[in-house]
């Protein structure tokens, strides 16, 4: 009886890198740098995930793609952990997965905006009484302004562009 060879972890992170975010598909789970650690424990492939926020709609159905990824590719023994600590930020967000994103029609993040310890600039952020310039993904414009705080999904906020007057996404700072 033969025994059966692991895919690298490298392989299994390319593998990952092909399974995309249900919510929004132009973005993979390793773009959005909720996968945190995949590993070899025996015969069992273990991937550890940090879901966006804990409420987030999309977490069951992520898993179940990453399991059925890897069961596609041959692995029979898949076991998904959730990691809730530390907490997933926007700050994980690759630099493909913010122009994926911008490429895609929603405004990614801005920089320094994310909960990593400037709590008085993300508060002021979150309320709408900061000067945080979100540009436009379509024509780069910083003349933008928020519509609403709640978004197509939860983890977006609508915001309309006064230069080229179309509306769009802006993936808000966690």
């Amino acid at each position: 009886m033969a025994t059966m060879t692991c895919p690298s972890v490298e392989e299994i992170w390319r593998w990952l890198a092909e399974v995309s975010d249900p919510e929004i598909p132009v973005i993979s789970v390793t773009d959005l740098g909720i996968v945190r650690n995949v590993a070899w424990k025996g015969e069992t492939l273990v991937v550890t995930v940090t879901p966006t926020y804990s409420g987030c709609p999309a977490t069951t159905v992520i898993n179940f793609d990453i399991e059925r990824a890897l069961r596609n590719r041959g692995v029979e023994s898949v076991r998904i952990e959730r990691q809730l600590s530390p907490a997933w930020t926007t700050d994980w967000i690759s630099a493909e997965g913010r122009e994926k994103l911008k490429n895609y029609g929603i405004a990614p993040p801005v920089d320094g905006t994310a909960a990593n310890g400037r709590l008085l600039k993300r508060v002021a952020s979150l309320s709408g009484s900061s000067d945080l310039s979100i540009s436009c993904p379509r024509c780069g414009s910083t003349e933008t302004e928020k519509i609403s705080q709640f978004g197509s999904t939860p983890c977006k906020a609508s915001y309309r562009c006064s230069s080229c007057l179309e509306p769009f996404d802006y993936f808000k700072c966690i």
